[in-house]
């Protein structure tokens, strides 16, 4: 027993060591104002994308339906690989392309003020757009939900913008953002000068 009263009579208190805490660095925030062109929202769009089948629709309706009647052919087919439901179908693609690849917008962006941008190169490529309007389109138009996807995404791009890296913007209007800078200041700067009597 003495043995073990020896033991915790000579044992010490553990001193506890503070480590040296450094001093948390001190930031000055910058705010700085941008405007950037505005995204096209989802309804602004989807009366755009209205207006071009309308457009689209007349065109085959003066110019391809006659051709048809005029040499005989059926007029009829309800599937897509139908002579006339291909035709319909190649036109309202080259339609896309073609008017996205030399104005940047069809008509019914034209009408509503929109047009197509990248994101990642100023003048759109063809196969830039060919990804856009032909391959995006085409999931887009055959899955609808997936051109719902507009309206939830902050760009307010569809799965055609995703694919091609694109997005939709109003031509002349801007919106105001704030973006805010965080710079650490130096303890060099935080020292003053003495000042001269």
């Amino acid at each position: 027993m003495t043995d073990r009263q020896d033991l915790n009579e000579q044992e010490t208190p553990i001193e506890k060591v503070a480590a040296p805490v450094a001093p948390k660095p001190s930031y000055t925030a910058h705010n700085n104002e941008q405007y950037v062109l505005k995204p096209a929202g989802f309804w602004v769009r989807f009366w755009a994308y209205l207006l071009d089948l309308l457009f689209i629709s007349s065109i085959t309706s003066i110019v391809i339906y006659p051709l048809f009647r005029i040499f005989g052919w059926d007029v009829q087919g309800t599937t897509w690989y139908a002579p006339i439901g291909f035709v319909t179908g190649f036109i309202f693609y080259l339609y896309f392309v073609l008017m996205t690849k030399f104005f940047k917008q069809t008509v019914g962006k034209m009408v509503f003020g929109l047009r197509v941008i990248g994101l990642q190169e100023d003048s759109l490529s063809f196969s830039t757009i060919l990804f856009r309007e032909w391959i995006g389109r085409f999931f887009s138009a055959t899955i609808l939900p997936l051109y719902w996807i507009i309206g939830l995404t902050p760009k307010k791009q569809g799965l055609h913008d995703f694919i091609a890296d694109t997005m939709v913007i109003h031509e002349q209007t801007y919106e105001k953002k704030i973006i805010t800078t965080y710079q650490p200041v130096s303890e060099s700067s935080q020292l003053h000068q003495p000042k001269a009597f």
